[in-house]
């Protein structure tokens, strides 16, 4: 599942459903969306279709007003009600800043700014919520490139439901994806690229920053709710966790596998992005966004095999099969196939894809009447090392200094399963 749903206009519109629950609950698909400024939209267009097709009731605006003028408003509609909470009330200037300021400290001091200032139209926003949780229906709020203000709501109301930290400080850096395409609209309508350091980024140390300092401030989420807010942070979180959340499916659709081609490269990489994204949140210092382009993806395909599994319609995982490496592990015969990027869609994948993912390229690799599965993952990641290893997989080696092609060699652990 792939949470930024295709419009024209915007490009960082999302679904937030899926995300779990220590407890095994998950958020309800389309019942929450965070968002990019709705201003874009237009009646009569596909883009106007396909929102409408949500079923969206409430519209939160956290925009300025002046921003509203000059960059418009969501076009009025009978099917849903339009709500203007501008909730930063110290507006920055991000464009003077010099290149040497840090945005991660920066960004998460605004943020401050806005839960301090803010505490009106935050209350109101968490009301709405809560309304249209009791109440069944959809509802999206958004602010100009749904990053900054979209992000410090989806915050609070994450932190409310019983998500995790990591998966908040994910959630928030999914807009990296939507990077790009934000930027190459604003310089086609302004005519020139961004001058400001960072346009359109959300590195996860932002997030991370902003939530250690509201509950060091204020000891937790619920006491700045209760505190700040004036609200009853405990029936607020009781509400959004019996109407937004539901019990984990206990049935999945059987997983599909097919080899991938030139034309599913886009896909592989957004993939990769993503579970790089998934790393980067939870400290695991390993994939980069932005490190595999298309043409990485292209070249596998045609020196060895790349693969795509499917849970029902819904992409759920990946994997590339080499037939050697030596980067890694050498000179070898041809008596194996090696086993690269390995990866699942975060969140929303069957339980144990990843194991079944590995079987069918074990499957693959022994068509070839080749004995050895081999793979590497990071010395620094004993936590792959440990999945591998469960998967039957041992540990033969070392290398020290692999170069993966991206100019810092790094060392890596060689593992092996014998297939015959």
């Amino acid at each position: 599942m792939d949470r930024h749903i295709p419009f024209d206009a915007l490009h960082n519109f999302r679904d937030l459903g899926g995300y779990r629950t220590p407890d095994g609950r998950r958020i309800r698909p389309g019942r929450l969306y965070r968002a990019d400024s709705l201003g874009k939209l237009q009646q009569g267009t596909e883009d106007w279709s396909r929102f409408l097709s949500l079923g969206i009731r409430t519209v939160i605006d956290l925009r300025h007003s002046w921003e509203i003028e000059k960059r418009g408003r969501i076009p009025d509609d009978a099917s849903f009600g339009y709500h203007n909470l501008s909730i930063e009330h110290r507006p920055y200037n991000q464009p003077a800043l010099p290149p040497d300021v840090d945005p991660g400290p920066y960004l998460a001091e605004r943020y401050m700014e806005v839960a301090e200032d803010g505490t009106k139209e935050l209350r109101r926003a968490l009301e709405l919520v809560a309304d249209a949780a009791e109440s069944g229906q959809p509802l999206v709020f958004h602010c100009a490139s749904g990053k900054d203000r979209t992000g410090q709501l989806a915050a609070l109301v994450l932190e409310l439901l019983g998500i995790p930290d990591e998966t908040i400080i994910e959630d928030y850096s999914l807009t990296e994806l939507a990077t790009d395409a934000m930027l190459a609209a604003w310089t086609a309508r302004e005519g020139r690229a961004p001058t400001w350091l960072g346009f359109g980024r959300a590195p996860e140390s932002v997030m991370r920053l902003f939530l250690a300092a509201l509950k060091a401030r204020y000891g937790s989420v619920e006491n700045y709710v209760t505190k700040e807010l004036s609200l009853d942070a405990d029936a607020l979180a009781t509400t959004l966790r019996t109407h937004l959340l539901e019990p984990r499916p206990t049935t999945w659709p059987p997983l599909t596998y097919r080899k991938a081609t030139p034309a599913d490269a886009e896909t592989l990489v957004r993939l990769r992005d993503t579970a790089a994204l998934w790393q980067l949140a939870r400290g695991i210092d390993q994939w980069k966004p932005g490190e595999k382009d298309e043409t990485h993806f292209h070249t596998r395909m045609q020196q060895g095999e790349v693969w795509l599994t499917h849970a029902g319609n819904h992409l759920a995982g990946a994997w590339e099969l080499w037939w050697d490496d030596p980067a890694a592990w050498g000179p070898r015969p041809a008596d194996a196939g090696y086993i690269h990027r390995l990866m699942t869609t975060p969140h929303t994948a069957p339980p144990g894809t990843g194991r079944e993912m590995l079987a069918q390229a074990e499957s693959r690799i022994l068509a070839t009447g080749r004995p050895y599965a081999r793979l590497d993952c990071l010395s620094s990641n004993p936590r792959l090392r440990a999945y591998y290893e469960s998967a039957g997989y041992k540990v033969v080696g070392e290398q020290t200094a692999k170069d993966g092609g991206l100019g810092s060699p790094y060392a890596v652990t060689l593992l092996e399963k014998r297939l015959l």
